[in-house]
Parts: structure tokens; sequence; C-alpha cells
């Protein structure tokens, strides 16, 4: 027979295996008892509203010290608003004919088991008499209203079911939110109409003078085969259905419209406003590769629901996306700085439209010929020849021949990559807003933003670092173009200027400036919901990197596709023309678009350059080391250990000195991109490829780098 004290052992052993903490379910009742809001708990808890939100529906857990904070208040808060019996629930009453069929979540989506039982009665309730031919009949038992899981955000009344939904092939259309439609729809056109009329979907403007957004449908591949798509487009070059296939004959008999890019994979079908009434629905063809795996890794392949839910959160914290991340970003800019907004006209008293002062405008603004692309008609039809800037990332390697002993028979080399560093570089940037004007012999002012043809071959810096004035790290050969942050960098450095020519804009101002906040606090609020958050210590930082990838696949994902919005949206601003058909002189369709601006690409380009090297002759100074090659945001040093805790500069009191790299998930921070050997580096540097490519691993000879 037992003893007591073993039965006391083996209670107590039994009450550590209970949950420290109450369902999600209950949290969520228990806050919501309290009339507190997740923002108000947040705060109290030192943490993010989208955390706790995850604690209200069971993704993520606290842990200590935050997980006895929260145990004390639920405690608290039980003890007052302890839990009542449920009320029975009486038959649901009909759904009105105009109102889109909704079901509730499924098990897989929220994670909470479905009875068996009801299971049964939902596949075998009666259609409710009035409700849409279409429409999943409900049990009984079940309300009709929409169940969302505790992380639904709060949606505009008149975007009800989120922004976007994700269509599957028997009809079912999964919402942010976790909210299901059932959507009747056997064709495109009736897609169309049923998510203007009855779908619920949209998103608020971003500004004041700006627009709502367009609701998306993202088609799986069974629901793209139920519309009459096919498998795949066989215009592999064009990525568009021919203009006699069906579908696209179908759209245009029921009079609405593609835009120019026809019917690929992130269609707009439309028809012209009626008022102030917009008549549009984007959609995105997963099957024809709408979702770019680099930028959105592993997504296309997830469940309906959990794709969902990966664009969902994108759309909440960044924009309703609206091609690849790269048109989402450059869509973002336009959102947040609207070109136009109303003002009444004093002589007639009416509202009409007129610039909005920051913006870009609404007409398309011919670069000055040097920043502008060897191919652009101002280049091509003024027979411009001299020169153009070549503000670009870096890639660089460090000639070997430069290598010491010492750093030789280091054991390890590191690489760090600087977080979003166009973002941070577009942070407080000013740029030119009105037409480029030329200028003989100007004084130099880096407050003016424009390009600048200056002699830079006269100064001489290390060459153990690279030139901070030229993309591939050699130092120029005489006079070149350079935007303002170079040639300030150059002045910084103690070195005067004096420039031969430039072409400079009057009107100026930080356009990038919402574009960055609101990319910053995306990006920031992803990595804090996977984990990494700015209370870290460096060794904490490097530990929650490491594993950040698997706390959540689809928040990483999300955080992958920000990262890529960022990129790609600078990109965007000088896009050149495609198509085996175009001829050097010709206009090319960006040229179109206000947003067409290769001087604010070059001028994120040239600050996030100079912002580099700044960090790089800090750590030579700080600490004696050079790199060993670098590439775009990444630079590999040599290390004596294989943690950039083994090289990094820290003040005596374990802060990290300024100026240099620090660890850190801000924008412009560092983060470990991987590490190797030593041996392993100099033997690429020998047959002249970049380490800073391959630090991650993976087989460096097969890709020959640059």
């Amino acid at each position: 027979m037992a003893t007591e004290e073993e039965l006391f052992a083996s209670v107590d052993a039994l009450l550590e295996e209970e949950p420290q903490l109450p369902p999600p379910a209950e949290r969520a009742r228990l806050r919501e008892a309290a009339g507190i809001t997740q923002a108000r708990l947040a705060q109290a808890l030192k943490s993010t509203v989208q955390t706790v939100k995850n604690y209200e529906n069971g993704r993520s857990e606290p842990k200590s010290p935050r997980l006895e904070a929260y145990q004390r208040l639920l405690r608290g808060w039980a003890a007052k608003y302890p839990a009542q019996p449920a009320p029975a629930v009486p038959a649901p009453a009909p759904a009105p004919a105009s109102a889109a069929p909704q079901r509730e979540v499924p098990a897989a989506f929220t994670g909470q088991a479905v009875p068996a039982a009801e299971t049964a009665a939902t596949a075998g309730a009666p259609a409710a008499p009035g409700a849409a031919p279409a429409a999943r009949p409900a049990a009984p038992s079940r309300r009709p209203a929409v169940k969302k899981t505790a992380a639904a955000p709060v949606l505009d009344p008149r975007f009800p079911h989120g922004p976007l939904a994700v269509l599957d092939g028997d009809g079912s259309a999964y919402c942010a939110g976790g909210i299901v439609l059932d959507c009747p729809a056997r064709t495109v056109v009736e897609l169309v109409e049923w998510t203007l009329r009855e779908a619920g979907l949209g998103a608020p403007k971003l500004n004041r003078y700006g627009k709502d957004s367009d609701p998306l449908i993202v088609l799986t591949a069974a629901a793209a085969a139920r519309l009459g798509l096919p498998e795949r487009l066989q215009d592999r070059r064009g990525l568009r259905l021919d203009e006699d296939h069906p579908v696209v004959q179908q759209i245009s008999r029921a009079k609405w419209q593609l835009t120019q890019r026809g019917f690929g994979p992130w269609p707009r079908i439309y028809r012209k406003a009626q008022g102030r009434e917009r008549q549009c629905v984007q959609l995105a063809i997963l099957p024809w590769d709408a979702l770019d795996s680099r930028a959105w890794p592993g997504v296309a392949d997830m469940a309906p629901a959990d794709i969902a839910r990966v664009l969902g959160v994108y759309a909440q914290r960044v924009i309703t996306p609206r091609g690849s991340t790269a048109v989402s970003g450059l869509e973002l800019m336009t959102a947040l700085r609207p070109p136009t907004k109303p003002v009444r006209d004093e002589r007639t008293g009416n509202w009409i439209s007129s610039h909005n002062p920051g913006s870009l405008g609404t007409e398309p603004m011919d670069p000055a010929p040097p920043e502008a692309t060897p191919e652009h008609p101002v280049v091509v039809h003024s027979g411009w020849s001299g020169g153009f800037l070549n503000e670009e990332a870096y890639q660089w390697v460090r000639d070997v021949d430069l290598l010491s002993d010492e750093e030789c028979l280091l054991p390890y080399t590191v690489g760090l990559d600087l977080n979003t560093a166009f973002l941070a570089a577009a942070a407080r940037l000013v740029v030119g807003l009105s037409a480029p004007e030329h200028f003989h012999a100007p004084q130099f002012n880096p407050k003016i933003p424009g390009s600048w043809l200056v002699d830079l071959s006269h100064i001489e810096l290390d060459p153990r670092l690279p030139s901070p004035f030229t993309p591939d790290g050699t130092r120029p050969d005489g006079p070149a173009w350079y935007q303002t942050h170079t040639v300030a960098y150059a002045q910084e450095l103690g070195y005067d200027v004096h420039p031969i020519e430039a072409y400079l804009r009057r009107e100026t101002g930080a356009y990038l400036d919402p574009w960055h906040d609101r990319l910053k606090a995306a990006y920031m609020d992803t990595l804090a919901d996977l984990g990494v958050t700015r209370d870290l210590s460096d060794a904490q930082f490097l530990a929650a990197m490491e594993r950040h990838k698997d706390v959540d696949p689809a928040l990483a994902a999300v955080l992958s596709a920000i990262k890529a919005t960022v990129k790609g949206g600078v990109g965007k601003l000088r896009e050149r023309p495609q198509g085996r058909h175009y001829r050097d002189g010709e206009t090319w369709p960006a040229l179109a678009r206000p947003t067409w601006r290769p001087d604010i690409r070059a001028a994120v380009i040239s600050k996030a350059r100079v912002n580099m090297h700044r960090k790089l002759l800090n750590m030579s100074r700080m600490t004696g080391l050079f790199p060993l090659a670098v590439l775009s945001d990444c630079v590999v040093y040599p290390s004596p250990g294989a943690s950039p805790l083994d090289f990094l500069p820290y003040a005596a009191s374990g802060k990290p000195q300024p100026g240099a790299f620090r660890l850190g998930p801000t924008p412009g921070l560092a983060k470990l991109e991987g590490v190797q050997e030593m041996a392993w580096a100099v033997d690429l540097m020998e047959k002249g490829l970049n380490p800073a490519r391959h630090i991650k691993g993976g087989d460096a000879v097969l890709d020959e780098g640059e």
C-alpha cells in the first residue's frame, strides 16, 4: 500500500502537469469581462497587442517573468468574474438572400475540436428558407453569425469580413481573422459581382486623401479550375491569357474591363466608378505563381485558411497585396502620399482636386540625363554622353594579397547582415519633389538632393576597405556623377569637393517618411510576434533569431514579404523596359508613373552604402578588424570565434560601442548571417567569388556569384 509521502508526490506531479494558464478562450473572456482592451493589457504586460492576441488564440504562450504576471492577473479576474453556464442557443433565423452565407471556422484553422455529433448535424441540416441558393445550411444548434478567432483585427464596418478572401474549389472563401464565407460563383464574372455585392471585403484608405483598398480574392488551383481557368499559363513570356480565351471574352461581354496587364497572375477587373463607388476586384491566381516563393516562402503550399491568415496580417500591417511585393511596395508609397486632395474653389465654392503637398503629383517627370538609364528617351533623343549615376549597393571583395598572416590564422569568418538596410536609409531622407534644374560649377550643399559631377579620384583611403564612392569598392579614376549623400560623405571624411555641374531640385521633402514608418512598424511587430524583441540582450537576440522562423512559419512568411516589399519597392522606382521587342529611345509603361523616380532610388542606395562604409571605418578604428567582403547589406569579417560577440566592440559597461555594427532587431542594426571557416573564405576569394554571397552555406562553386 502506498505511503502518504508517495501519494502526495504523485498528486504534486499531477498538479505540475496541469496547464499554468486557463484555455485561450477563457483568457479572452476574462479580459472582456473586466472591460480591458487588448491594447491596455499589452501595456500592462510590457508587450505588444499582437502578442496578447496570440495568447488569446493559443498561438503562443507567455514566458517567465511575464507568465507569472499574466497568471496572477487571470486568477484575480477569475475570482471576480466566474464563468456562467451557457444559455440555450435558439434556432437561427433565415439568412437574408442578399447577405453572403457564412460558416464557422473549421477546426483545422482554430485548433479547436468540433464534436462529431455537431459535424453530422451540420451535414444533414435542411436549407433555411429564403437563403441564397448556394448557401451552406447550418445546424440548428449553431448561430449563423460569423465566428472569428481571437486574433481577428478590428475591422471597418464597411468591410466586415476583412480585406481579402482565399477561395477554394468547394466554394469556401477563407477570410482574415478566421471568417469563412460560402461563395456560389461558378464563373469569374459571378465571382467579381459576388465580391462587390455580398462578400463585405475591402480595406479603409491609409491616408485621409487616399482611396479604400479594393477587395482581393486569391484563387487556389481547385478554385481556378472551377472558374474555367487553365492549370498554367501557356504564354510564359507575356504571362497572360490570350484575348480570345473564353474567360477574357466572358469578362468583356459582361461589360467589365481588364487593366493593360491583361488576365495574368494578378488581374484587376473593373468598371468605371459611379460617383464615389469604386467597382474593382483584384485577383491573385496561386497556380500561376502569383505568390513568388522568394518573397512568400511556402505560402502557396499552405492550406487556404493559413494563406488567408498570412495575407491578412500583411494587409493589416502593410497593404492589401496588389501584385508582387515590389508592386505592393510602390503602391504603398502612393497610398500613404496620395497625389491629390480636395480643396474648395474660392471662385465657385465647389470642391476640386488639387496637388497634395509632399507627394509626387499625378504627372510623370523626366529625370535629368545622368539620372536616367541609357535606353531612356531623354538620353537617346538628346544624344547625352556625359555619364550616369552609378549609385548601387556594394559588391566588393578584398584583394587576397591584402590579407595579413594574423587574419589568415583566425579560425572563422562571420557574416553580419543589416536589417532592412534600404528601409533604414529611407528614414528622414529628403528627396527632390520638383523637376531637376541644371547648374554649372555650383557650391556643394549637402542639404540639397540632386546629382553632382565631382572628381573624387584624389581621395585615398585604406585599401583594406572598399571605396565609399563606387559599388565595386574601387577608387574612382576621374570625374563622375554622384548623389548628394555620396558627395556629403567625402566632405565628412575631411576632403574638399568642387562640383563641376549638377542637376538639383528646388522643391524637396521627406516623401518616404510614412512609407518608412509603416514598414518599420510592420517589421518590428512581426519580429516581436516571433519572439525577437528590443529588450533582449545580444546573446538572447542571437538565440531568438536562430529559432524565430520555427516559432510560426506563417508569420515568418509575413516577415519575408515585408523585407521583399522594402527592396522591391525601392527597385521599382527605376523599373527598366521589358520584352524582346523594345528598342532604345522608346517609352515603356513604367515611365507613365509619377513614381518612376530613379533619383529617389539613387538617394536611398547612396545613403545605405554610405551608412555601411561609416560602420566599416568605425570598426577598423575601434577593433583593428577589416572586412573580407561586402555584398549589399551583408559584410563578412575574420573572427577568433564563431559568434559576432567574439569581435564586435563593447564598452567596459558591456554596452555596444556606438558607430560600429550593433546587434538588434531594429532596421539598420545587424544580425548573424552565417559562419564558415576562414580557409573556406580565402579559397572563394582566390577564385574571384564573394564570400558574403555564400556565407549562409551551400556549394559556392556551383554559383559563379556576381
